[in-house]
C-alpha cells in the first residue's frame, strides 16, 4: 500500500482537503504556463509569432473596413530585449474595446461567425501581449485612432492572468499623424536566429495578399513589398452550417437550441442549402432509417380472393353494402403493381368512406381493421389451413423473381429457389406482420438466408450477390407515411438524432455557398507569384467549394517554375490558410503530406525514389480558405489531416501541375527543334555555297529552305525599286501544321506610305513602326506592302510564335 493510500485510510478529511486546494484557473493563467502551445516556445520563434499575430490582425481590420492595407513592421534591439512595432491604416479600435482586444484572451467577434477570417479564437494578439509582459515585464503600448476622431487613444496595459482582464497603467488621448489605424509596441525577449522565417512570413504574406503594401525594417535589412492590385478580397457573409459536415453532438445541441418545432422547419432554418424539396428528401431518408420500409408484394390480378376475404371479414353491414365495400377494395388493390401494408390501410379507409356515404352505413375502426387484415392475408395468399412450416407461395414466388434477376446466371435454379424461400420465411416469421424493415434488417435477412443456403445446398453466395439481392428487394419496398417525431422528441433521443444525421449525409445537397469565403482566385495567385518570384512559368487553380465538419472550404494551388529560382535542392513549398503563411511545423501539415505523396515524375519533375518533395527550380503554393481551418494546435502552424481537405489539396495541385507538364513537354520539344535548327544553320550555308559553285548561279535563299525543313513560319522582306523610292513587301509563309496568329512589326527609318489594309504606322524618335496583325492558316501565306525612301533601313520584329518555330529573314 502506498503512503497516499494509507493516508486515505487514516484521515477521512483528505477528500475535503483536496477539494479546498482545487480551483478554477483563467485561460490567461493557463497559457501563461503553456505559452509554447501558442507558438511562443523560444525567443526566435516568439518574435516571429508576435509579428504574425499583429500583421494578421491588421490585415483583417483593414479588409473589413474596405481599406487597402498599408502595414509597417519594425524590429529594434533595445538593450536585452527587442522592441516590436506594428502599425496599420485600418479603421482603428474604439476606446471601450481597445483594452479588451489586446488585454483579454478569447475576446473577439469571429469565433461564432461562419465566414472566412484570419483570426478566429481571439487569442493571437493578446497572446503576444502576454508573452511580452512575461519576458520583459513591460506593458504593451497601443495607439489607435478611428475615422473622424480628432485625437488618438493611447493605452499602456498588461494582462491580469488571474482574471484574464486588462490591467491599464496609462490611459490618455494623444495626437497621431495617421487619420485612422492602430499601432502596437511591445518589448520582449527574443533573438533574430529565425530571421529567414521572419522574411519568409512577410514575403509569403505579400504573395497571397497582393492587395496589401508591406514594409519590414529589422536590425540588418529593410524590405518593401508593393501591392500588385487595388482589388480587395470579396466581402464575406456569415452562413449557417452545411448538413454534410456537422457531427452528432452538434446536431443534438442545435435541436435543443432551435425555435422550430418540426424537423422540416429545423432543417430549413438552421442549415444552409436546405429548401423545402431538400428538406423533404432528408425526411424521406430519415423515415427509411427510423421506421424502415414496408415490403410491397404483387397482388392477385383477378381480385376475387381479396373481395371474398374482405366480405367474410365484414359483419352486420348488409349484403349489398358489404359486397360493394369488398369490391371497391379488391378493385383498388389489383390496380397496384405492388402493394404494401400501409397502402392497404389507406385503400380500406377510402373505400369505407366512399361506400359508407353511398349506402348510409358506417364502417368503423374495427370493421376497417378486420378488412385490412383480410385483404393483407389475401394479397399474401395466407389462409388458416396453410402449413406453418412452409412459406406462403406468393411471397416465395415474388422473391424468387427478384433474387433470380439480382444474381448471376451461374446460380442454378435450386440455389435461387432455396435463397428466395428462406428470405420469404424470415418475412413470414417476423413479429412485425406488416413486413416492415430497415435496410440493415433486410441485409440481415439476406445474410441469414444466404448462410443457410450455402451450408445446406453447398452453394456459394458471395458478398456482391448478397448486396445485389438486398438492393433489388429494397428498391420495391415502399416508404411509410408515419409522422416524423417533433424536434423536442428528437432532442431527447440520441438514436433518432443519429438517424437524422445519417439521412442528412445520404441526401444529395448542393455544395455550400462561397459568399462566406474570399479565395485569392487563380488570377491573383498567379499575380502574387509573378510579383515575388522571377520564373519562366506560372500556373494556378482554384477548386470549387467543398465541406468538412459543417464548414465550407476552398483550396487553391499555384506553381512557379524556372527563371531565377534556385536549380539545386528541393522545391519550395508554401503553405497558407486564410491568406496567412504557415511558417512552422511543415512536417506536421496535411499540405506537406499531400505534396510528398504526389508522383511528380508524372509531371516531368525530378523526384528521387518516387516520393517526397520534388527537386528543381519550383515553388509550390497551397492556400486553404475556410470558415474554420482545422489546425493541429492553437499556434495555427499546420493543417490537420482531414481526408476531404487532403483530397482537394491534391486535386488543386494536380490541376496546376498538368499545365506545368504541358509547359515542360513543350519546352523540351522546343529544345530539340533548337538543336536541329542549329545544325541546319551550320550545314545549309555550306550546301548553298557548293550549289552556287557547281551551277554558277547566285546562292539560294536558305531561310526558305530552313522554314520548309523545320515546318516553321517564315517572315521575310522583299524590296523593289519604285520610281524615287522602293516598294516593301513583308511576306508570312506558314509551313507549320496549324494556323498561326502573328504580330509583325517592321521598324523603318523613313516614313512609310501606301500601307496595305490592316497595317498601321506609328512614329517614335525618328523611326516608324509599321504594325500588322495577321492570321495565316497552315500552308497559306500573306503579304504586307508599303512604300518608302530608298535610303531607309529596316528591322523586323515578330511576336505570337515561339522563336524555335520562327524563321525571320531580315536581309533585303
Amino acid at each position: 500500500m502506498t503512503s497516499f493510500q494509507s493516508t486515505l485510510g487514516e484521515e477521512s478529511e483528505i477528500a475535503e482537503e483536496l477539494a479546498e486546494s482545487q480551483r478554477q484557473i483563467s485561460i490567461a493563467e493557463f497559457f501563461e504556463k503553456n505559452k509554447h502551445m501558442l507558438g511562443f516556445d523560444s525567443g526566435a520563434r516568439g518574435l516571429v509569432t508576435a509579428v504574425k499575430e499583429a500583421v494578421d490582425n491588421a490585415l483583417d481590420a483593414a479588409e473589413e473596413a474596405g481599406v487597402l492595407p498599408d502595414i509597417y513592421v519594425e524590429i529594434e534591439e533595445v538593450g536585452d530585449y527587442y522592441k516590436l512595432v506594428v502599425e496599420d491604416n485600418g479603421p482603428g479600435i474604439t476606446k471601450e474595446q481597445l483594452p479588451k482586444v489586446f488585454g483579454k484572451l478569447l475576446y473577439g467577434s469571429r469565433f461564432h461567425a461562419r465566414e472566412q477570417s484570419r483570426g478566429q479564437q481571439g487569442i493571437g494578439i493578446s497572446a503576444a501581449v502576454l508573452y511580452s509582459q512575461l519576458t520583459s515585464g513591460k506593458p504593451a503600448k497601443i495607439t489607435s485612432r478611428t475615422q473622424g476622431s480628432s485625437e488618438a487613444e493611447y493605452f499602456e496595459l498588461i494582462i491580469d492572468t488571474d482574471n484574464n482582464e486588462p490591467e491599464i497603467s496609462v490611459e490618455e488621448t494623444t495626437s497621431w499623424d495617421r487619420p485612422h489605424g492602430t499601432r502596437i509596441e511591445m518589448e520582449m525577449e527574443g533573438n533574430m536566429r529565425a530571421r529567414q522565417q521572419l522574411h519568409d512570413y512577410i514575403k509569403h504574406t505579400a504573395v497571397v495578399n497582393p492587395h496589401a503594401r508591406l514594409e519590414l525594417r529589422e536590425p540588418k535589412e529593410h524590405f518593401k513589398f508593393e501591392r500588385a492590385t487595388d482589388q480587395l478580397p470579396d466581402e464575406t457573409e456569415e452562413i449557417r452550417p452545411h448538413p454534410h459536415g456537422v457531427e452528432l453532438g452538434t446536431v443534438l445541441k442545435m435541436l435543443e437550441a432551435t425555435n422550430s418545432h418540426s424537423v422540416s422547419g429545423f432543417l430549413q432554418e438552421e442549415f444552409t442549402r436546405v429548401g423545402s424539396k431538400t428538406s423533404d428528401s432528408v425526411i424521406d431518408n430519415f423515415r427509411d432509417r427510423h421506421f424502415g420500409r414496408e415490403m410491397a408484394w404483387e397482388p392477385p390480378r383477378d381480385g376475387a380472393d381479396i373481395a371474398a376475404a374482405v366480405s367474410d371479414a365484414t359483419a352486420n353491414k348488409g349484403a349489398d353494402a358489404t359486397d360493394a365495400f369488398a369490391e371497391e377494395i379488391a378493385e383498388a388493390l389489383t390496380d397496384y403493381d405492388r402493394v404494401a401494408y400501409h397502402q392497404i390501410v389507406e385503400t380500406v379507409s377510402d373505400a369505407a368512406e366512399a361506400v359508407g356515404d353511398g349506402f348510409g352505413v358506417t364502417f368503423g375502426s374495427t370493421v376497417q381493421e378486420n378488412a385490412v387484415e383480410a385483404a393483407w392475408d389475401a394479397v399474401l395468399g395466407v389462409s388458416d389451413e396453410a402449413d406453418e412450416d412452409v412459406p406462403d407461395g406468393r411471397r416465395r414466388a415474388d422473391l424468387y423473381g427478384l433474387v433470380d434477376e439480382a444474381t448471376s446466371t451461374r446460380k442454378d435454379d435450386a440455389t435461387v429457389e432455396s435463397l428466395a424461400s428462406r428470405i420469404a420465411n424470415r418475412f413470414r416469421n417476423d413479429e412485425d406482420d406488416r413486413d416492415r424493415l430497415t435496410h440493415d434488417e433486410l441485409a440481415e435477412y439476406v445474410d441469414w438466408a444466404a448462410e443457410r443456403t450455402a451450408e445446406r445446398e453447398d452453394a456459394s453466395i458471395g458478398d456482391t450477390a448478397r448486396e445485389n439481392v438486398v438492393e433489388a428487394v429494397w428498391s420495391v419496398m415502399e416508404r411509410v407515411p408515419d409522422e416524423v417525431p417533433k424536434v423536442s422528441d428528437l432532442a431527447d433521443n440520441r438514436d433518432a438524432s443519429s438517424e437524422l444525421l445519417d439521412a442528412m449525409r445520404a441526401t444529395d445537397i448542393m455544395a455550400p455557398p462561397t459568399n462566406c469565403l474570399a479565395p485569392i482566385t487563380d488570377e491573383l495567385v498567379e499575380a502574387g507569384l509573378k510579383k515575388e518570384f522571377d520564373a519562366d512559368f506560372y500556373a494556378a487553380a482554384t477548386r470549387d467549394a467543398e465541406v468538412t465538419g459543417g464548414d465550407p472550404f476552398i483550396v487553391e494551388a499555384g506553381i512557379a517554375y524556372g527563371g531565377e529560382l534556385p536549380t539545386d535542392g528541393k522545391a519550395q513549398v508554401m503553405r497558407f490558410a486564410n491568406r496567412v503563411p504557415l511558417v512552422y511545423q511543415r512536417g506536421a501539415c496535411a499540405t506537406t503530406d499531400v505534396v510528398k505523396d504526389i508522383g511528380w515524375r508524372n509531371y516531368n519533375l525530378d523526384q528521387p525514389g518516387g516520393s517526397g518533395i520534388p527537386n528543381g527550380p519550383v515553388v509550390i503554393m497551397v492556400h486553404i480558405a475556410s470558415t474554420n481551418v482545422p489546425f493541429t494546435s492553437e499556434s495555427k502552424d499546420a493543417v490537420a489531416n482531414i481526408p476531404e481537405i487532403e483530397d482537394e489539396i491534391e486535386l488543386a495541385i494536380r490541376e496546376a501541375a498538368r499545365d506545368l507538364k504541358s509547359f515542360l513537354k513543350k519546352r523540351r520539344s522546343m529544345e530539340k527543334r533548337r538543336k536541329k535548327q542549329d545544325v541546319l544553320t551550320n550545314i545549309l550555308p555550306e550546301m548553298a555555297e557548293k550549289v552556287s559553285d557547281v551551277t554558277g548561279n547566285e546562292q539560294p535563299d536558305i531561310s526558305d529552305a530552313m522554314a520548309r525543313i523545320m515546318n516553321n513560319v517564315r517572315v521575310g522582306r522583299d524590296l523593289k525599286e519604285n520610281g524615287d523610292g522602293q516598294k516593301v513587301s513583308v511576306t508570312v509563309e506558314n509551313h507549320s501544321n496549324a494556323s498561326e496568329s502573328l504580330e509583325v512589326t517592321d521598324i523603318v527609318t523613313a516614313e512609310p506610305t501606301g500601307l496595305s489594309d490592316g497595317a498601321t504606322a506609328v512614329e517614335m524618335d525618328g523611326e516608324w513602326f509599321v504594325k500588322w496583325s495577321v492570321d495565316v492558316a497552315s500552308g497559306d501565306d500573306a503579304t504586307l506592302t508599303y512604300e518608302t525612301d530608298t535610303d531607309a533601313s529596316f528591322d523586323l520584329d515578330v511576336d505570337g510564335v515561339e522563336t524555335e518555330k520562327l524563321t525571320v529573314n531580315n536581309e533585303h
